[in-house]
């Protein structure tokens, strides 16, 4: 008799009714807001202190440059020597003194001088360096007769636009919106497998530490118990990601009308490339021109084919950590067999996230997109910048077939070590188990 259903909706509904499972999946999204709130609302405080830099210029003409903003004041220092500015500076509770020593244009660059009481800002630092640069630079050019307007004047901003050699016109926010579809699907499918893995894992130990598996083994087929712990315990991770996104849309929405916190205001240096894209102000077709790349995204091939590879991904490495939770008797002995789980999980993630998007159809790209292990990841960050449907499903094929013989080999040593106790098993019992 074929007791997989009654398998899948017992996990099913162990899974939803724990009530670490149901806290969980209401306290979560609710923490991941705070959260962002919170670093939001730090940002913002951060943005909002007011530092004073005294500047001690002996050149008499390079403190022009400074110009004082909402965040920074600058104070120019004369007619007093450099102990006398490192006092005055130090009593007023500046935030530092920058020190510009009275010597020709050609060697003062090298002898500028920043003090403070504490470390300074790399940002702050990298600021001052620039409008001295620049002030540097135009003084320069003057000294040589070259006139600074026509400079000015000859600067021309291109907005490159791009066109396949088919005719398909494409843009740097088209881009932009590739590389956010992909990544989101890549690493949603790693959180994925790394979370509800582990949770397939410690079910088994659990069952086999409490002895109910003895029970349960006597009338089911240890394929089918291990299948139905793997897709009982799927449902159950589906239906609290369902409930993570509805919550915490509707927690986003409500923190950004009560506290006013932007998210905007937690954006790192690194989202400067996205950024830049997506805020062009000029062009006057920028709306239409983010429907019309967003319309050109092949969205029925998205959808499709991260249904598939997600599915198949996921069981591929769930099948894993069944295996994994059925050879040990606590998770302490877990992990000197993970590691060669989650090496090709980081694996996929970083030729996604490096390869990827600056090469999406080169060598490394294409190869590890048919490799099984690292294909759902880096497959599915390839697909929106347009992979042939016969790669897709050469990959989707070796996909399947890899799970196929990944549920054997776990098959195997689950329904060994399912009932062996007290004993650590080496890779070298793993394989005798697989002999029985």
């Amino acid at each position: 008799m074929n007791h997989l259903p009654l398998i899948i909706k017992r996990e099913y509904l162990t899974k939803v009714r724990n009530k670490s499972f149901i806290i969980m999946t209401f306290l979560s999204p609710i923490i991941m807001i705070a959260l962002f709130s919170l670093i939001g609302y730090l940002t913002s405080i951060n943005n909002e202190t007011v530092r004073t830099i005294y500047v001690l210029d002996e050149t008499g003409f390079l403190s022009e440059s400074f110009k004082s903003t909402e965040q920074t004041i600058y104070t120019k220092v004369t007619e007093v020597d450099l102990e006398t500015a490192k006092i005055l500076a130090n009593q007023e509770n500046a935030y530092g003194l920058l020190h510009i020593p009275n010597q020709p244009i050609e060697t003062v660059s090298s002898v500028v001088k920043f003090y403070s009481e504490e470390s300074p800002s790399l940002s702050i630092i990298s600021s001052l360096e620039s409008t001295l640069e620049n002030k540097l630079s135009e003084l320069k050019l003057q000294n040589n007769g070259v006139d600074l307007a026509l400079i000015e004047a000859s600067k021309t901003r291109i907005d490159m636009n791009q066109e396949s050699f088919e005719g398909v016109k494409t843009s740097k926010v088209g881009s932009v919106m590739k590389l956010i579809f992909g990544g989101a699907a890549g690493y949603l499918l790693f959180m994925f497998i790394i979370i509800y893995g582990n949770m397939i894992m410690r079910s088994v130990i659990e069952e086999k530490t409490s002895r109910i598996i003895e029970v349960i083994i006597s009338s089911v087929k240890p394929i089918q118990l291990m299948l139905g712990k793997i897709i009982g315990t799927s449902l159950a991770g589906i239906t609290q990601f369902a409930i993570w996104i509805v919550l915490g849309l509707v927690f986003f929405i409500a923190s950004m009308s009560i506290f006013g916190v932007e998210m905007s205001q937690t954006q790192a240096p690194q989202q400067a490339l996205v950024s830049e894209a997506l805020s062009n102000t000029d062009s006057p077709d920028k709306i239409q021109m983010i429907f019309n790349e967003f319309s050109t995204l092949p969205l029925g091939n998205l959808v499709i084919a991260f249904i598939l590879f997600f599915i198949c991904g996921y069981l591929l490495y769930s099948s894993l950590y069944a295996a994994i939770g059925a050879a040990v008797d606590n998770e302490t002995d877990t992990q000197q067999f993970m590691l060669p789980v989650i090496m090709p999980l980081i694996l996929a993630v970083y030729v996604g996230m490096f390869t990827v998007i600056e090469d999406p159809h080169g060598t490394i790209s294409t190869v590890f997109s048919f490799i099984p292990f690292t294909s759902p990841v880096v497959m599915l960050m390839r697909i929106p910048f347009g992979v042939p449907i016969w790669q897709q499903i050469i990959s989707l094929l070796i996909l399947i077939g890899t799970f196929l013989g990944i549920v054997w080999f776990a098959a195997k040593i689950y329904r060994v070590g399912i009932l062996m106790y007290g004993k650590k098993p080496t890779y070298k019992e793993l394989f005798k188990w697989l002999k029985y």
